[in-house]
């Protein structure tokens, strides 16, 4: 496509036009080397603070930016750049989707707040990322009012000085401390009214809702942040005109991964996952498992849905410990996932196997598990079975009254008792690749 340079535009034969500045209109700013030196010096000083002891992602963010702003002031890096070139993401990150990004810049400011308002009240250099941008700034602290030199020559001037600076020195302590206290205060306040309004919520607002559903669900309702659904999303190789396959690490570490799909199975239960949050008055947060990250897990409660055969993230994360997945490797059953039962109760088997490959999908398996977080305030849970069929049922069996009294009632949890961690696998009846029916078959239950 020809194109047309005109000062401060851009343009194509097709008149589309977006504005460009160009280098001579905003011309390249550098900072001193003396005031370079000073500023690094400060970031190193704030990565090794209390305020930012611990947080890997967030000293890996505040190091980028600062590295960014100096080599490049008055301009902002882009989010998907953070997120690829600082988190890892990948090539096809959307910002739209994913908040990632803003979430970690949101808790950079309020770690450098509360370190400029305690441990670093006395620093000379002021760290700031303001709101809406992604450039840190830097600026000198302000001091008190230059020394009147002719006073020096006078004791009681030299000590009423002083006396000032200390009083200035005590009253910007106290008010730094306030501010910590009040912000504690108001988070803790937050945490304890949000929780409140839900629990208030869910009582006054949903009576219509089944008590089996507010009793399953409340660990998921009464966050400060509404919980993310993350869906299975395998990687494939090859092309629908000459094949297509998951992609395996071992024999296709050099080929390219061609698409991502998700299965219709784990489509239908993202929809009756929101339609039961929808009566419950609460939302739910969706994304795809090749984006999500071991940060996430540390700050919300998640609902896992697909096997780790296609959500591989649940290979990263604490699992199951009664049953978990495999996949067989050899004899007529290759490339079938299977459910390994590690304890056996008395008459129940050692695994539990789908329909043969090579038959029409008549049984499959699936797993149901409620576990602690990686952080313990936090809850996971994992609805995932061997097919993408057996998937949809084991959402379905937690969001249909009767299999959820039963699945309630086979705990010995009340209408007012508190769900515990628990494994469980039920039996999912098949018919013309619809889930028909689903019966419970092995239980564990947890402390």
């Amino acid at each position: 496509m020809s194109l047309i340079r005109l000062r401060g535009v851009r343009c194509d034969l097709a008149n589309r036009c977006e504005l460009r500045y160009l280098s001579v209109t905003m011309p390249r700013r550098w900072v001193p080397v003396t005031e370079r030196a000073a500023f690094l010096g400060q970031i190193e000083k704030l990565l090794s603070s209390h305020a930012l002891h611990g947080s890997e992602s967030l000293c890996k963010l505040l190091r980028y930016l600062a590295n960014h702003s100096l080599d490049h002031p008055g301009t902002s890096p882009k989010e998907y750049q953070i997120a690829t070139e600082v988190f890892a993401r990948q090539e096809d990150f959307d910002p739209h989707v994913d908040s990632m990004v803003r979430v970690q810049a949101g808790r950079l400011r309020t770690k450098l707040a509360e370190y400029y308002a305690s441990e670093g009240v006395d620093d000379s250099i002021m760290v700031e990322l303001p709101k809406g941008t992604y450039a840190l700034n830097f600026h000198p602290r302000p001091h008190g009012p230059a020394r009147n030199h002719a006073a020096t020559s006078h004791e009681g001037s030299n000590n009423l000085e002083a006396n000032g600076r200390t009083s200035r020195a005590w009253m910007v302590t106290v008010v730094a401390l306030s501010v910590v206290l009040a912000a504690a205060v108001a988070v803790a306040t937050d945490r304890f009214l949000t929780r409140k309004t839900a629990e208030a919520r869910l009582t006054n607002d949903s009576q219509d809702v089944p008590v089996a559903f507010h009793v399953f669900w409340r660990g998921f309702l009464t966050g400060p942040q509404e919980p993310w659904v993350i869906f299975s999303n395998a990687a494939f190789v090859g092309r629908p005109y000459v094949g297509m396959r998951y992609y395996n690490r071992a024999k296709d570490s050099g080929a390219a991964i061609t698409d991502f799909y998700t299965g219709v199975g784990e489509v239908l239960a993202v929809h009756a996952l929101d339609g039961v949050f929808g009566r419950l008055h609460q939302q739910i947060r969706v994304k795809r498992g090749s984006l999500f990250s071991l940060d996430d897990a540390k700050n919300d409660d998640l609902i896992f849905i697909g096997s780790p055969s296609e959500n591989l993230t649940l290979l990263e994360l604490p699992t199951t410990q009664e049953f978990a997945f495999k996949q067989i490797t050899s004899g007529p059953r290759t490339g079938t996932m299977e459910i390994m039962n590690f304890h056996p109760a008395s008459g129940e088997p050692k695994e539990f196997l789908p329909t043969p490959p090579d038959e029409t999908l008549t049984e499959d398996y699936s797993v149901i598990a409620l576990k602690r977080g990686l952080n313990p305030a936090h809850s996971v849970l994992i609805l995932a079975g061997a097919t993408t069929i057996g998937t949809q049922a084991a959402v379905e069996y937690v969001c249909q009254q009767d299999s959820l009294e039963q699945l309630l009632l086979r705990l010995s949890v009340s209408n007012s008792g508190e769900l515990k961690p628990f494994e469980a696998v039920i039996r999912v009846r098949v018919a013309k690749g619809v889930p028909v029916g689903s019966e419970l078959v092995a239980l564990r239950k947890g402390s």
